[in-house]
């Protein structure tokens, strides 16, 4: 039987672990943490990740509901820039990172072995294998180790790797009742977005443009959004706490996903600004496609080759286009922001009179 390493156990790591296993290889998964979980908010699962996930037999990702209440992207005084009924937007299903993880490591069978506070140091590779830390040696390994990755830095160390993107991200979950369907509202350096989850409770996220490092949290939030419209207000002293991260993403052009028998995987390949939603979508989505890559040819080398070929490309469109996104909603100039604001307007009733 193949065997196979992978590196990190978040959202993409996990997924390769039951793609692997589905695909008939024997896998150790490492896990720097002492123990197998995940912390953070929120995630959307677009339909494209949720085929994925439903290939693999992972339970319990439901399909999105149509949106039932008003939502769309609004202004801080809650005036309307454009509605999401107008747009047709695909909606994605909304949940919690922590249970989507327990809905995949679910799939885990005798195949896959977890040990967790392991921390990868070195990596070495021959013709027959890759060895780890000079002790554990596999066919394949598959290096989801995040965007600070180990593995990408010994493979790629001229690159020039995580790159801030001038702003900082705040996150909670609320266990409140709204009657709102949830949305974007873009301020002046600063937005602000909230939907349900698949529990019922609402996930939202903030950010807000300042120098690296700077921190804030719990207190900067609220002092920032507290007078934005309803119900932010309420999202807000609703939520028993609230998670900042300074937001990075990785330098284009990409290091190639595929070296020897070494792969990258999710943000250790192509970490992307939450802009567009995508950046687990995209993890899934490469396990995904590994799988299908290593099924179709006895190869290795070609499957790799291919797998590289078909994400790397798509991926960096992701990256590139998430972070324009990011520069567009954290314009900090009045007039500019109201001519964007002035060209959503518009862009919306324009596709609504196609739509029609």
């Amino acid at each position: 039987m193949s065997t196979a390493i992978v590196v990190g156990a978040g959202i993409g790591g996990v997924t390769a672990a039951v793609a692997l296993q589905r695909s008939g290889w024997q896998v150790t998964v490492l896990e720097r943490a002492p123990e197998l979980g995940e912390v953070g908010a929120g995630i959307s699962v677009w339909p494209s990740a949720v085929g994925v996930l439903e290939e693999l037999g992972v339970k319990g990702v439901e399909k999105a509901a149509a949106i039932s209440k008003p939502a769309g992207m609004r202004k801080p005084d809650g005036r309307w820039v454009v509605r999401a009924a107008d747009l047709g937007v695909e909606v994605p299903v909304m949940i919690h990172r922590a249970q989507l993880h327990d809905l995949i490591t679910a799939e885990f069978g005798p195949a896959v072995t977890v040990r967790t506070g392991y921390d990868v140091t070195t990596i070495a590779q021959d013709d027959t294998g890759v060895t780890i830390n000079g002790d554990l040696r596999a066919d394949l390994v598959v290096a989801a180790d995040g965007i600070r990755s180990t593995i990408r830095s010994t493979l790629a160390p001229d690159h020039e790797g995580p790159r801030y993107s001038g702003y900082t991200a705040y996150r909670g979950i609320a266990d409140v009742e709204i009657d709102d369907g949830g949305g974007e509202t873009w301020g002046r350096g600063q937005r602000f977005g909230f939907t349900r989850l698949i529990d019922g409770r609402i996930y939202w996220y903030a950010t807000a443009n300042q120098p690296v490092g700077q921190g804030g949290g719990q207190a900067a939030v609220s002092a920032s959004f507290g007078d934005w419209h309803d119900p932010i207000p309420a999202l807000l002293a609703g939520s028993a706490a609230v998670l900042q991260n300074d937001i990075y993403d990785l330098a284009v052009p990409l290091v190639p996903f595929a070296q020897g028998r070494v792969v990258l995987l999710g943000d250790a390949a192509h970490a992307m600004t939450p802009n567009l939603g995508r950046g687990a979508c995209a993890a899934i989505e490469d396990a995904g496609a590994l799988a299908r890559q290593l099924n179709q040819t006895t190869d290795l080398a070609t499957a790799l080759s291919r797998y590289d070929a078909e994400r790397r490309p798509a991926t960096t469109k992701l990256v590139k286009r998430s972070r324009s996104i990011g520069r567009v909603g954290q314009v900090e100039s009045p007039v500019a922001g109201a001519i964007r604001d002035g060209l959503l307007t518009l862009g919306g009733k324009l596709v609504a009179l196609r739509r029609r």
